[in-house]
């Protein structure tokens, strides 16, 4: 079955299409998805051609798309599907080898919103509740974001004919804590330290690839004279992955963190998945630590630690940047790198995929800056050209 028709969730439910070359698989995350009911498939195809060619049949919000398909993979098509509709949310799905890692970031910087990790097996996805929780708080959070950005969503295909009226704007559905999306409140700025810049610490999750890749790119020739350590919301394989994107983009040494590694200047630390990493002084190095500590924020790695760590070891030295990603992940940390006298900048709701993470330390009052994305690179060399 190459599609699946409207059921009976609510008018105002998220529109979502579901692409997997497998039958099994598809009808597996259908069920998950219409577990909830303020989410409806809408379309269920097998490949990305038959993709491309759903969107004008059917009014889509949120697309989870696997990579690897007979006829149009999903990296061949998403390019086509933004074309057709650039407000469209793609997550990508993918098993976890390298060759799909690097393909998801691939997808990451062509415009997709976001990534899940698939279960190998569809055993594996039917007992996978995990899979669940995270497949349908990112449909959820994204169809939100798409809702929030567009203040309507787009009329139907149907509904763009001549004449036609346009489709009703849909309010937000309710999204779990922990994938939250979006901060509310007013934005009131503090001083920075004046201190010179220690080491630069950047905290992501959904969309961070793609900001990651503007802010250091951003930063390319530039010699900062700090380390800089990176905890972006990603399960391993996925890590190692984004570190050699990195390398590629700024020509700094980029790796995951390894236990009792020492930190250098101009050299870039990438939490590794399933690890919080964390700095600690030994005289007078400074050097990683990986645990596996509860998770936080429902995060491993998470944000919190990093931040805490890098409060104790650098205070008023320390620069945070945290970039786009849902929930809150960071806040604390940044609470106490802030009480330390170090300095938080937060990437701008505008230009945010989603603004949870720095919508959330904006509003609590934390930032000297909250910036437009392509305003954060300068405003880092900025400060770190500043040398007390």
């Amino acid at each position: 079955m190459n599609s699946a028709q409207p059921g009976p969730a609510a008018s105002d439910a998220i529109r979502v299409m579901v692409v997997d070359d497998s039958a099994v698989v598809r009808g597996l995350i259908t069920r998950m998805l219409e577990g909830d009911k303020s989410v409806q498939v809408v379309a269920s195809v097998g490949n990305g051609q038959m993709a491309v060619n759903a969107l004008d049949r059917h009014d889509i919000e949120v697309v989870v798309l696997d990579i690897e398909m007979p006829v149009m993979d999903g990296l061949t098509a998403l390019p086509q599907m933004l074309a057709k509709d650039p407000r469209l949310q793609v997550i990508m799905a993918s098993t976890l080898t390298l060759r799909n890692a690097d393909i998801s970031l691939k997808a990451l910087e062509a415009g997709a919103a976001d990534y899940i990790p698939k279960p190998t097996s569809t055993r594996d996805i039917t007992g996978a509740s995990n899979f669940k929780a995270e497949l349908v708080n990112k449909v959820k959070a994204l169809g939100n974001v798409r809702r929030q950005k567009a203040g309507a969503r787009p009329a139907s295909p149907a509904a763009r004919a001549p004449g036609a009226r346009p489709a009703p704007a849909r309010a937000p559905v309710p999204v779990q804590p922990a994938g939250a999306t979006r901060a509310t409140g007013p934005v009131t700025l503090r001083s920075p330290s004046t201190e010179p810049m220690g080491v630069l610490a950047i905290g992501s999750s959904t969309g961070g690839p793609q900001a990651l890749f503007t802010v250091l790119g951003g930063l390319k020739g530039t010699s900062l004279g700090v380390p800089i350590l990176i905890t972006q919301h990603m399960p391993a394989t996925f890590t190692a992955i984004l570190a050699e994107h990195i390398t590629r983009l700024t020509g700094w040494p980029a790796a995951e963190g390894v236990d009792g590694q020492p930190v250098l200047a101009d050299h870039a630390y990438v939490a590794p998945g399933d690890f919080h990493m964390v700095v600690e002084a030994q005289g007078q190095q400074k050097v990683i630590r990986l645990t596996k500590t509860p998770p936080e924020n429902f995060c491993r790695p998470s944000v919190d630690p990093m931040l805490r760590s890098v409060a104790q070891v650098w205070g008023r030295r320390a620069f945070v940047v945290i970039l786009t990603g849902m929930g809150s992940d960071g806040m604390k940390g940044a609470e106490v790198v802030v009480r330390a006298g170090g300095t938080v900048v937060a990437q701008d709701e505008a230009t945010s995929v989603v603004w949870g993470m720095p919508g959330a330390v904006a509003t609590a009052g934390l930032c000297s800056a909250v910036l437009p994305l392509p305003q954060i690179a300068p405003h880092i060399r900025k400060t770190a050209t500043r040398r007390g």
